[in-house]
């Protein structure tokens, strides 16, 4: 059976969440094998995990200066393995930099490319939501490596034992890598709050929430669900909310297993980023906002009236 790459995301010290999904996909096509690019260490940070969730083998691709350039260094990693293990297909996570790294990679091996994949099926056929999650098409590639860019959240990790054989990748940064270097990083505040991304649970506030104190109920529901908290276009356009929470298009793509939606008229730019939620819970005063077409379970009234009992009732239960 053919190995199938999977580009390893990681984050303090430890492999993401989207890591164990990419893996349980990886197993459908072939023989998963994770690719670690990171400073010395990392790998042996994420190899208990990468075990857990069938990984076959770990390319170790460590160096102490690969995390001072952009995705060049991940790319060449990548693109070298294509050509010597004749990989069945490459995984990477439908993030910001996975995408860039999944576009340089189809470029340099001659291969089809597929984002915003929400589903792979052992066949290599793909589902993606695309155009803003207005439309699902199933598609395969035909050329060259398939190189899929899946959501985080879309596909149930499932664990299942491997060995996780390690095997040395020696990084050598090339011109291209060097071209372009980091030269400062500034860590945001993320608090006790899962990564909006990753969550399995998203709460996020709109327009209807009137104003950024007003968040303090949105946020407290969160917490409560043990979520992150995401907002609109229009709340943080208002200054209400971090941009760096924004859900939308334009914003940041989650697809958790509960999105809430309060205040939330439900445009399509927000849509475009939240519509592949397992289960939509909207609230919003006015019956016919678009978000009720998408949702599972709606609740037209005023959010200051139904936030805080919805709060205090699962409070009470959890009691």
């Amino acid at each position: 059976m053919a190995e199938v790459l999977v580009l390893v995301e990681h984050g303090d010290g430890a492999p993401k969440k989207v890591t164990s999904e990419l893996l349980t996909a990886a197993r459908r096509l072939g023989e998963p094998a994770a690719v670690v690019v990171g400073p010395t260490g990392t790998a042996a940070a994420c190899a208990e995990e990468l075990a857990a969730y069938g990984a076959q083998k770990v390319y170790v691709a460590e160096s102490d200066d690969v995390d001072s350039y952009l995705v060049v260094p991940k790319v060449d990693v990548l693109a070298g393995l294509v050509e010597s293990a004749h990989p069945a297909a490459v995984l990477v996570a439908a993030t910001g930099e996975g995408k860039e790294i999944a576009g340089r990679l189809a470029v340099r091996t001659a291969s089809g490319f597929l984002s915003d994949v929400v589903d792979l099926a052992d066949d290599g056929i793909a589902t993606q939501s695309i155009f803003g999650g207005s439309v699902v098409v199933r598609a395969r590639v035909s050329t060259g490596t398939p190189i899929f860019a899946v959501r985080p959240n879309a596909i149930t990790a499932e664990q299942q034992a491997g060995p996780a054989t390690e095997q040395t990748v020696e990084v050598t940064l090339s011109d291209a890598a060097r071209s372009a270097r980091i030269v400062d990083r500034k860590i945001e505040e993320a608090g006790d709050r899962p990564e909006l991304s990753e969550a399995s649970v998203v709460v996020s506030g709109g327009r209807g929430v009137g104003g950024a104190d007003n968040f303090a109920l949105v946020e407290k529901l969160a917490d409560l669900l043990g979520g992150a908290v995401g907002a609109s276009r229009a709340a943080t356009d208002a200054g209400w909310y971090p941009h760096q929470n924004q859900v939308g298009q334009t914003g940041v793509t989650v697809s958790p297993q509960l999105y809430v939606a309060v205040g939330i008229s439900g445009a399509i730019q927000h849509r475009a980023g939240m519509q592949t939620s397992k289960t939509i819970v909207a609230i919003n005063k006015d019956p016919e906002a678009p978000i009720f077409e998408l949702a599972d379970f709606g609740v037209v009234g005023d959010l200051f009236a139904v936030v805080p009992q919805l709060t205090n009732e699962i409070a009470k239960r959890r009691s």
